[in-house]
């Protein structure tokens, strides 16, 4: 692989020198700065090899150099090999950013190209003020890299899904009425709405033009009275279109978003989040109205579920976990006796899930990783490139599913056999951190930055961390990761926080990932809710959505203290009493023993 993308890059150089453009930058990003993207724009992929996502290429006619989180450093390393492409560590000592890397190597009078479309508007301006700095030049209205690509992938087009009020648990009418009251708030006239999870939750459709996730590929511009949905007229059915008539919702090909903005004629200011609009749509709007720079109303409306979804989330994670907890026995019961690879152990929880009454699909394909493999977080095993389970070690399984009620995200990891003592050690610590954060009760006005420590905690002790978040937030009926709330301990200035809500759902996964060696991760989910309001004030906890159990089998009680056994106790108590109607028979017994207390 590392010769067909040298190959690429020499093409690209080749066409960069036609244009008269001395250096090219990419995202990883679609038009709409999703974190998944369809095939259609992995454009950065295409030129570097690496599968992974939050990636970016920056290249000249010398040097091309990509930047990955720590999540991928180990698959990055293996991808990039023979590819004459250097990774960037983002975060690590000496690392520059992507913007620092620019202001150092553009030179006066040199052209930095890159497709406005694929840029936030946040990059975009960051770049701008850098180039200008530096006396050079920025072109943003050419997609050369993407037309000299043979065999470009098709945009995307499935068919649409209205939800009912009854799934949703609230109209688009209700909510285009709050998110005008947010407009009107902010002195908007317009809601400039790019962020695809976003406008599916608006307007109450799904689609799948992303694989896993139920959104389909569009732009919305809210106005006072009417609003106008940007969209692809192949998607839209007699029933689509008669609905979104009768919520004075006017379609308008996908295609034509620039030019419509271009030709619209703004009366007043247009609230937008630069960081989720392309930097395309973002200058075409700024030079006819003012922008209102703030994060999009329906972002926190979403993320707080109202009693409808959390009714619905808490039945789908039930059954959920059931199908985690199943896939633990049948482990359990055949590794060694049977060929179980990574690719045949993901396979057969993907199964599990088909089967549960209203399963839609994936909310991610399922990661799978046998030993050193879990040892990079976002892990992909192939029918080509895969290992084989063994009666020994840890097998990692990160897993979820969109259904009807719900979009669920789970993560457990198994001992297949004998373990070393680090790896109990390592696997009791994660599972106290995790216990520890679910358990936590704090003032209302926490952010995750506040919360994150509890979760760590166990492990920093050992001088041990993890380089990603501790927890995101989770969709329904939507993407697996969503924002604005999160769980992290890193202070990064500009970042956004958003105080921690009732109705909120996260993630609660702390791990250990020894390169080498193995990986170790235990995810729940878990929600906000309001605890006790007294003179101090108004006190919040969280509760566990995911029950299926932890593995006893990597749990060693030297390592824990009194309230970890506790916690492990009163979890398993709650895992058998919610989960075990659906068992019986040997996997019932297994289910038993699985919770039974730990001493």
């Amino acid at each position: 692989m590392g010769n067909i993308i040298a190959q690429r890059l020499v093409e690209l150089r080749d066409a960069m020198q036609k244009k008269n453009i001395d250096w090219y930058f990419c995202t990883s990003d679609d038009y709409h700065t999703s974190e998944y993207v369809a095939d259609y724009f992995k454009i950065r992929e295409h030129y570097t090899g690496f599968t992974g996502e939050n990636a970016f290429l920056l290249l000249n006619s010398e040097n091309a150099y990509m930047w990955a989180d720590g999540r991928f450093f180990i698959q990055a390393e293996d991808e990039l090999k023979g590819t004459g492409v250097t990774l960037m560590k983002m975060g690590e000592p000496g690392v520059p950013t992507v913007s620092e890397k620019i202001a150092e190597s553009v030179k006066e009078g040199e052209t930095l190209s890159f497709d406005g479309r694929m840029v936030s508007t946040a990059l975009g301006k960051k770049i701008k003020d850098i180039l200008t700095d530096n006396k050079a030049k920025m072109v943003y209205e050419d997609d050369f890299a993407g037309e000299l690509w043979k065999d470009r992938p098709a945009l995307p087009v499935s068919r649409l899904m209205i939800l009912s009020d009854d799934i949703t648990g609230e109209s688009i009418d209700s909510k285009l009425k709050r998110i005008r009251e947010k407009m009107e708030e902010n002195k908007a006239s317009y809601n400039f709405v790019a962020c695809l999870d976003d406008i599916a939750w608006i307007t109450n459709i799904r689609g799948n033009d992303i694989e896993c996730n139920p959104v389909f590929l569009s732009y919305m511009l809210i106005t006072k009275n009417e609003a106008f949905l940007f969209i692809q007229k192949e998607e839209v059915s007699e029933e689509v279109a008669e609905y979104l008539k009768d919520k004075n919702v006017k379609i308008v090909d996908y295609e034509k978003v620039l030019s419509f903005l271009s030709e619209y004629d703004f009366d007043g200011s247009v609230l937008l989040d630069t960081s989720g609009v392309n930097y395309s749509c973002y200058k075409i709007i700024s030079e006819k109205a003012k922008i209102v720079d703030k994060m999009n109303p329906s972002k926190l409306m979403k993320a707080i579920k109202n009693s409808t979804e959390i009714k619905r989330l808490r039945e789908a994670y039930i059954e959920d976990s059931v199908c985690v907890s199943k896939f633990a026995y049948w482990l359990k019961k055949n590794v060694g006796k049977i060929e179980i690879t990574e690719v045949s152990a993901a396979e057969y929880i993907d199964n599990l899930r088909s089967k549960v009454s209203d399963y839609i699909e994936l909310s991610f394909p399922t990661i799978s990783g046998y030993g050193p493999n879990a040892a990079m977080m976002h892990y992909s095993a192939t029918p080509e490139n895969h290992a084989v389970v063994k009666p020994e070690g840890m097998l990692l399984v990160d897993s979820g599913g969109q259904y009807l009620r719900g979009t669920t995200d789970v993560t457990r990891t198994f001992a297949c056999g004998p373990v070393t003592d680090e790896m109990k050690l390592h696997y009791s610590k994660t599972a106290a951190g995790m216990l520890a954060l679910a358990d936590a009760k704090f003032l209302y006005g926490c952010t995750g930055r506040n919360v994150d420590i509890l979760s760590r905690l166990p492990l920093w002790q050992l001088g041990i961390d993890y380089k990603c978040g501790t927890g995101h937030g989770v969709g329904y009926i939507l993407n697996v990761h969503e924002g604005p709330h999160g769980i992290r301990w890193k202070y990064v200035e500009g970042a956004k926080e958003a105080v921690l809500e009732e109705g909120m759902i996260m993630s609660d996964e702390p791990g250990v990932y020894i390169e080498g060696s193995h990986g170790i991760r235990i995810e729940n989910v878990i929600i906000c809710l309001k605890d006790v309001n007294n003179s101090d004030g108004q006190f919040m906890k969280f509760e566990h959505l995911t029950f299926t159990p932890l593995d006893k089998d990597l749990i060693d009680t030297k390592y824990l203290t009194k309230e970890d056994i506790d916690r492990i106790n009163a979890y398993h108590k709650a895992v058998y009493e919610k989960t075990s109607s659906y068992f019986e028979g040997e996997e019932l017994n297994w289910l038993k023993e699985a919770t039974a207390p730990i001493k």
